[in-house]
């Protein structure tokens, strides 16, 4: 296969590719359709669409990475989008649900959430080919928005009494959690030493399949609970590797005394 040109494959980074920005308009487009749905109050809908964002997200990138028709334009309007979609959208449907009976600390914490997803994406975008791969550094932006979205689903889903004090200070936590997450140094597991392309076992699909029976069984409880786990994951992935440090000083210590 003939090499490409330094000025060939200037002019493909810099190209406009259809079939994955196509993914990114749709991502996009779900994240705009979550807002108008909390407009009309229809917030289940609102949830959902926002889970629809996050699966067109990941397809984007992953498609472009198959086809080899990753460009600069595709990177700038994937954050675009993602700001769209996984930080404006999560707060303004929260707030549309719950967080504006709390008054000032109701927009207080939906601000926090955007202010959060907005640094989470510059910094995501400072930092490309500098930080650890497998890892992100901070709560990515579609999983702080699954926690958002997926807390909205589960309450409304489950006819939880979202008049009560009770769940509108739990959904101000829950919003604030998920927007200072995003800014901290906690790594959290990214999933993309996953190869699509590569063969797995037999045993894998089965486990896929497994994954998609439990998840239909009951969405909004499952989902949730999933990236509840996934958003404290990192904090014990930062507690073992303090406590692995500790302890390899100390051996250190022993070893040089």
């Amino acid at each position: 296969m003939p090499k490409l040109s330094m000025r060939d494959a200037e002019n493909r980074h810099r190209s406009i590719y259809l079939l994955p920005n196509a993914f990114t308009t749709a991502a996009l487009f779900a994240g705009f359709y979550a807002v108008v749905q909390a407009m009309n109050n229809q917030f289940e809908a609102a949830a959902i669409a926002i889970f629809a964002a996050m699966v067109l997200d990941g397809m984007d990138g992953r498609v472009a990475r198959l086809t080899n028709t990753q460009s600069a334009f595709g990177e700038q309007y994937d954050s675009l989008s993602d700001m769209t979609s996984f930080g404006v959208a999560p707060a303004l449907v929260m707030y549309e649900w719950m967080l504006n009976e709390l008054g000032r600390w109701g927009w207080l914490a939906a601000f926090v959430y955007v202010a959060g997803a907005a640094l989470r994406l510059a910094r995501f975008n400072a930092n490309i080919g500098v930080v650890d791969k497998r890892f992100f550094q901070g709560l990515p932006s579609p999983s702080a928005a699954a926690l958002v979205a997926g807390f909205v689903w589960l309450a409304v889903d489950n006819k939880l009494p979202i008049h009560d004090a009770f769940m509108a200070w739990t959904a101000f936590v829950v919003t604030m959690y998920a927007g200072i997450a995003m800014v901290t140094n906690v790594p959290f597991y990214s999933g993309k030493s996953f190869a699509l392309g590569r063969s797995v076992p037999f045993w894998v699909i089965l486990v896929v399949v497994a994954a998609f029976v439990f998840v239909s069984s009951d969405p909004p409880v499952v989902l949730f609970g999933l990236f509840v786990i996934y958003g404290v994951s990192g904090w014990f992935l930062l507690a073992w590797r303090w406590s692995r440090a500790r302890r390899l000083q100390r051996n250190r210590l022993r070893n040089g005394g």
